[in-house]
């Protein structure tokens, strides 16, 4: 793939703010909304979006103006989103999937002025303490909203004239798989530039028709989806929530031509039966992350559509151009010349990576490192109240990632794994997200985490979860056998413990929560298996003595301080 040169038009567009954008659709009678319900041309959704600024105006007191949405994928979701953008007011996006003090505490970080939910949303937020009267709360389904709507409604919608690309649209929660989430700022020039420069990234064109299948709480689909469709003025069309089974009837139903998904959707997707038709259908392509690179294959193969599997966080982007002849499982090249793989420590750039005939890296040391942009520093716009972790971003004048990543001698770039996904075996490092690739090859397996556990001598031992859609299919003979013909598999990197579930955890965008299964470890309602002793791995099922045992391990070498469970 060339490198875009962005014309003189484009670098206009690229410095407008998501207000100017919502403005451009007045007007504008191509279908910008639809769900199975109920259909609302772009102009209709301006007017909408005009009428919860209005309505949110009428509401606001002194102080940063922040709303917080707790719904699920709806179009109240998105004209808010609209309406906060005519307003310049910031949204935030509610995590569902959060509860308790939690949930409690990410509300009152943010300083939410106003909620805008629905009865079961305000249902799950009964009990905690918010710091918020009852009038401060907007139930879109109670029946006085929709009077109070149609009461703001104004024949000319207008923005703001305060409202400038660095005014804050979005205060986005990271996903907090392997530590507490953040809230990272976007401003409404900084969404604005993403919508063009993914346009041509990943092809958007106004005849699309976008189905959004993740939850509009989270950079995905705010990012890849929506922004882009605002701009090309596609269609949006809206499932309440990702549903496997529900995915190619919703496909059909809309003729959707783009869709997008993280974490475990595409191997959800996966597990569904197969049907002789299932080609039949209008998608054309679908962008993502963390994708294995069989499910990205099978889905193609099965579904007749390509799949942009990417790199990007909701703090930056632009890491990555893509290029048609990158090998399996690489990103593509570095975007520019200040992308580049370095030691933390040393601050020196890592080595090139071997690679074998599997693609298994031969020298993990001596190449894997964390990537930095060291022209990024500018364009993060930073976490909400928290400058500990914005220095812990922004040092040396780079922009660190935190995630892990190399370089093939080739020049393309890869995955690693997060920066909190590195295990220390025997002296080694292990990335968990190589060794997950490897366990989702396994036919049964829908979804996988690898996390450390201590070892109650020395560092880490390496622990799966794998989810199965039925416990009984776990053979660990069987297990053991095919984790012994992955010729990629490291030494140090088959898994000591494997746990076995039919629910691993999830984020509310559907990636495993791999911090919970940490703090459980082998202490679990699942059952445990683990392999003890050197050569070919050899499983069986831990009892409660066997369990109580090794932990008398730890405190017999003096390493008690190191268990979780």
């Amino acid at each position: 793939m060339t490198t875009h040169t962005p014309s003189r038009g484009e670098l206009e567009l690229e410095r407008r703010t998501i207000a100017q954008m919502l403005l451009d659709r007045l007007g504008d009678e191509r279908l910008g909304v639809r769900t199975r319900e109920q259909d609302w041309t772009w102009d209709a959704v301006v007017h909408e979006s005009a009428a919860r600024a209005a309505l949110a105006a009428s509401l606001r007191r002194g102080g940063t103006f922040h709303i917080g949405v707790l719904l699920e994928n709806t179009p109240e979701f998105l004209f808010w989103l609209g309406g906060a953008a005519l307003g310049g007011a910031t949204i935030v996006g509610i995590n569902p999937t959060r509860r308790g003090a939690e949930l409690e505490a990410e509300i009152r970080y943010v300083d939410c002025q106003l909620i805008v939910t629905d009865a079961a949303g305000k249902a799950q937020l009964t009990g905690l303490d918010l710091g918020l009267s009852e009038d401060r709360f907007l139930l879109v389904d109670d029946p006085m909203y929709a009077d109070r709507v149609a009461s703001c409604r104004v024949e000319h919608p207008a923005a703001d004239p305060a409202i400038d690309v660095s005014t804050l649209f979005l205060l986005l929660f990271t996903s907090g798989t392997t530590g507490t989430s953040k809230a990272v700022r976007c401003s409404q020039g900084r969404l604005a530039r993403l919508a063009y420069s993914n346009t041509v990234k990943y092809g958007h064109v106004r005849e699309d028709v976008d189905y959004c299948c993740m939850p509009l709480f989270h950079g995905n689909a705010l990012m890849a989806l929506w922004a882009p469709a605002l701009a090309n003025g596609a269609t949006v069309c809206l499932p309440r929530k990702f549903s496997a089974s529900g995915f190619l009837p919703d496909v059909r139903f809309f003729g959707a031509t783009f869709f997008t998904y993280v974490g475990k959707a595409l191997a959800y997707l996966m597990a569904t039966p197969e049907l002789p038709d299932d080609s039949d259908n209008t998608l054309v392509r679908g962008f993502g992350t963390e994708a294995s690179p069989e499910d990205k294959a099978e889905f193609i193969r099965r579904f007749g559509a390509e799949l942009y599997e990417g790199y990007g966080s909701s703090e930056g982007a632009g890491s990555v151009t893509l290029d048609p002849a990158a090998p399996e499982g690489a990103l593509g090249r570095p975007a520019h010349e200040n992308i580049v793989i370095v030691d933390p420590d040393t601050l020196e750039e890592k080595a090139r990576a071997r690679l074998d005939e599997h693609g298994r890296v031969l020298n993990p040391d001596e190449a894997i490192g964390e990537m930095v942009d060291k022209a990024g520093a500018g364009r993060f716009e930073g976490y909400y109240k928290n400058e500990d972790a914005v220095a812990d971003r922004i040092r040396h004048g780079w922009y660190w990632t935190g995630d892990l990543g190399y370089l093939d001698e080739e020049g393309f770039l890869y995955f690693a794994g997060r920066k909190g996904d590195w295990i220390r075996v025997d002296g080694e490092n292990t990335s968990a997200l190589m060794v997950e690739r490897i366990l989702r090859r396994h036919p049964k397996v829908i979804a996988t985490g690898v996390y450390a556990v201590p070892d109650p001598r020395s560092g880490d031992q390496v622990m799966a979860a794998v989810e199965m859609s039925d416990p009984s299919d776990f053979d660990p003979a069987d297990f053991a056998s095919f984790l012994a013909g992955q010729d990629d598999l490291g030494t140090k990197s088959a898994p000591r413990f494997i746990r076995v579930s039919t629910d691993l955890p999830v984020t509310g965008s559907n990636k495993v929560l791999k911090r919970a299964l940490q703090e459980q470890g082998w202490r679990c309602d699942d059952p445990v298996f683990r392999w003890v002793g050197r050569g070919a791995p050899e499983y069986h099922e831990m009892t409660e003595s066997e369990k109580s045992a090794l932990e008398q391990e730890f405190h017999t070498h003096g390493r008690q301080r190191f268990l979780q469970v």
